[in-house]
């Protein structure tokens, strides 16, 4: 979050940013990624220093505190009562043995309105065969159930509700079987299956003429199509009709609309920036969401001046196999104020 004394209110900033390729190539990849992510930010505050006033609440006495010089939590973060961290119950995605996808959650009051920030994790694609089989896929399923979950924890009776913001890797994919039925629509299907035990190992597309090329490779982690424009043409645009995972929630959460090319697989490589990987369908998985009432204070404004940006980084460098995805806006001072309750928050029923 940041803020600038020179403009009315307080400016906020939202960052997903799925970090683990950094790890496989820190010496490459680390430099690039901080340097775009500062040019992004410009200067980086968890809290900016021109910022007063600023509450955050504490979960265990189920009070907001102030926020005042710096404070280190060395225990674990499950027992720091100011936040809420949960993984999912093993039985959501039994194929995975063991996983850390979950959710983190803050709340805060900023300018006089008081919002929750819900970091979020949801299931990946195990097998892009499972994935093409149905539509919509068992694993879009399965994030649906999970994001259900974190919903009603997040609006649950044992605190007040205020407005919230989910954001992180949803690992949203695309309609897999509408995408490659679209994608190869004049193209016949060739099933190699294993010989031991007849299991579908590859699916095999090729044009009906122009001397049967191949157009797309499917693998349990491959996704090879043969022209990867299509997925940054437009920024991907022709393919948001096959994103529908969000749609269940429609009535729940909210989303600027996307204006950036799929955020994700990207190539590792840190010479290749633009590539995406050949191992899954390019798609926008990293999102920033938000509450009807969080929507609200988002596009509100008090003044002529109204900035609100939806978008990604480090679209030309190598960031990783994820491109971090932000929302910046600016929040009117006493947007809440209508709704005051504990120390001037905005609380919404």
């Amino acid at each position: 979050m940041a803020g600038r004394a020179a403009a009315p209110g307080a400016a906020v900033l939202l960052v997903t940013a799925n970090v683990g390729s950094l790890f496989d190539d820190p010496e490459n990849l680390q430099k690039n990624w901080l340097r775009e992510f500062y040019q992004a930010l410009g200067s980086f505050y968890f809290l900016h220093e021109s910022l007063k006033n600023i509450y955050q609440f504490d979960f265990k006495a189920k009070k907001y505190k102030k926020v005042t010089g710096k404070e280190i939590y060395s225990d674990t973060l499950e027992s720091t009562p100011m936040l809420e961290k949960e993984k999912f119950p093993q039985d959501y995605f039994p194929e995975c043995k063991w996983s850390r996808k979950g959710f983190i959650r803050t709340r805060w009051c900023i300018a006089d309105c008081a919002f929750d920030l819900v970091n979020i994790h949801l299931f990946h694609d195990a097998s892009n065969l499972v994935a093409w089989e149905s539509s919509p896929s068992v694993y879009s399923g399965v994030r649906h159930r999970a994001l259900d979950y974190v919903l009603h924890r997040i609006v649950d009776q044992r605190f007040e509700k205020v407005s919230y913001f989910v954001f992180g890797d949803f690992n949203f994919r695309l309609d897999s079987k509408s995408v490659v039925e679209t994608l190869c629509t004049k193209a016949t299907m060739q099933t190699i299956r294993a010989a031991d035990t007849n299991e579908v190992v590859k699916l095999v597309f090729r044009e009906c003429d122009n001397d049967r090329k191949v157009m797309l490779q499917l693998e349990k982690k491959l996704f090879d199509y043969f022209n990867q424009e299509v997925f940054r043409d437009n920024n991907g645009t022709a393919l948001l009709e096959f994103d529908k995972e969000l749609s269940v929630f429609k009535d729940r959460l909210y989303e600027l609309d996307i204006s950036f090319p799929p955020s994700y697989p990207y190539s590792e490589d840190s010479s290749q920036g633009q590539q995406y990987m050949k191992t899954r369908c390019p798609a926008w998985c990293d999102r920033i969401l938000m509450s009807p009432s969080a929507k609200e204070l988002v596009l509100r404004s008090e003044s002529e001046e109204k900035v609100v940006t939806y978008d990604h980084i480090g679209p030309n460098v190598c960031m990783g196999d994820h491109k971090p995805v932000f929302l910046a806006f600016r929040v009117a001072p006493g947007a809440g104020k209508p709704h005051a309750h504990v120390h001037k928050c905005c609380v919404v029923q």
